[in-house]
């Protein structure tokens, strides 16, 4: 089922005295039973109902005609099937209806979905009752049928398997059209839809499978512009990047902590939004896209670009990698408050914002760490190291755009720590060490 059938069912929920407050990640599965057919899209949500359990069952069913469920053979193909899993504490049996599900606890495309919502919930099956996670772990997932979370970069682009351990590193190219970014401002000017349309058309060509247009820099001290300002810089690229032949599956990516810009962008057909603030710069972004129902990356960061680098901004007595883990559940849990689905949140540490040159260090030798951290599991990972300060400061490199080496290890250290996705300038360079990695540590 594509991804934007889920989105809907979870959209048609919301009317009829339902109220969908947190869903779990949706985990992509082949077909039991009725092996002949395409794979399937599991998830969980939680939810507010004033309908006693067999109104909310009538309810459900109506969703999934409304939807266009077709069911011809017992466990065979269809479009959507929703299930009751739990109602409170209560133990139903009636012919139509059975709470708990009988078969929960047997089966891993259910328990996962569950546990990303309430881990610790006991439900009422069988002579032991144990917690959800703890019957997770008893079963073994099969080497042949993994379980992987599956997030969607748009409608007609790609989806993210974090979980899959052969997955591809993606590359996602930096576009700033900004006079003052710190290593390529000046270079992509929007009024120049010739040398725009020919660097994002190379862009593609060499690799980059996500386009992440900037019109504000994010560089420390940086000044302000207007958001009507950061609209008209970004618009022509977006346009430009949709009318390509050649960027018709491209996902087109908006640097923003603007939720004004954000809403322009996505209407202009921008797939995904990339806030450095992860939310905390305008309160009316994570309500804006739960709204338009778009991908969003939360990255880590404290205070503003002006103020990140101070030492307090800096400073992690308990720890960095906890502390980022910590601190991002939060805004994890602001962006599933505001209406964002968990499949539709992508995480970034934030190197190079609020860390020292060692604390970025840190955190490349550390994202194995990041991403089995409890309730981060299963999302994807972005890291945007590169031609950063701290690289210059290792190396000796002071222009930035002569950083390309040091940004090399850095991107492979990514890889072999989980990232997902690599943010990048230099393109071509990057596409390949990644494309290595992913032999070495993806194979």
């Amino acid at each position: 089922m594509p991804l934007f059938r889920r989105d809907m069912s979870t959209d048609s929920s919301q009317d009829q005295n339902i109220k969908v407050t947190r869903t779990s990640s949706l985990y992509e599965t082949e077909p039991m039973y009725v092996e002949d057919q395409a794979r399937f899209l599991n998830g969980a949500c939680e939810v507010e109902t004033t309908l006693e359990p067999m109104t909310l069952l009538d309810r459900l069913q109506a969703i999934e005609n409304e939807l266009g469920r077709v069911k011809l053979i017992d466990k065979g193909p269809r479009s959507i099937d929703l299930d009751i899993l739990l109602y409170e504490n209560q133990v139903i049996d009636t012919e139509r209806l059975k709470v708990p599900h009988m078969l929960m606890l047997e089966r891993e495309f259910v328990l996962r979905p569950l546990c990303d919502i309430i881990p610790e919930a006991i439900p009422s099956i069988g002579k032991t009752r144990v917690p959800l996670s703890e019957s997770l772990c008893k079963l073994a997932s099969s080497p042949s049928t993994p379980i992987s979370t599956t997030t969607s970069m748009g409608e007609g682009t790609f989806s993210i398997r974090a979980l899959e351990s052969t997955r591809p590193t993606h590359i996602m190219s930096i576009l700033n059209t900004t006079p003052d970014s710190f290593s390529d401002g000046g270079l992509n000017s929007p009024t120049d839809e010739a040398a725009l349309r020919k660097t994002i058309s190379s862009h593609i060509r060499t690799g980059a499978t996500v386009i992440d247009i900037g019109g504000q820099s994010s560089r420390p001290n940086a000044p302000d512009v207007t958001a009507e300002e950061e609209i008209q810089r970004i618009l022509p690229a977006i346009k430009i990047t949709k009318a390509l032949p050649e960027g018709s599956n491209i996902c087109i990516s908006v640097d923003t902590y603007r939720a004004e810009v954000a809403e322009a962008a996505i209407k202009a057909g921008a797939h995904i939004i990339n806030d450095i603030s992860g939310g905390l710069l305008d309160a009316d972004m994570l309500p804006t896209v739960g709204r338009l129902g778009c991908t969003v990356c939360l990255m880590h960061m404290r205070g503003t670009p002006a103020t990140m680098t101070s030492a307090e901004n800096c400073s992690y007595p308990d720890g960095l990698i906890p502390t980022i883990a910590r601190e991002l559940l939060d805004r994890v849990q602001a962006a599933e408050d505001a209406g964002i689905r968990r499949w539709r949140i992508i995480l970034d540490p934030g190197i190079g914002f609020a860390k020292t040159a060692e604390q970025n260090l840190e955190i490349l030798r550390g994202m194995s760490e990041l991403r089995t951290w409890p309730g981060l599991v299963g999302l994807p990972w972005l890291l945007g190291s590169s031609r950063k300060g701290f690289i210059g400061k290792i190396t000796g490199v002071k222009e930035a755009k002569e950083r390309t080496w040091g940004t090399a290890a850095t991107v492979a250290a990514a890889v072999q720590g989980g990232a997902d996705v690599v943010r990048v300038h230099d393109v071509d360079e990057m596409a390949k060490v990644a494309k290595m990695s992913d032999a070495i540590w993806r194979a």
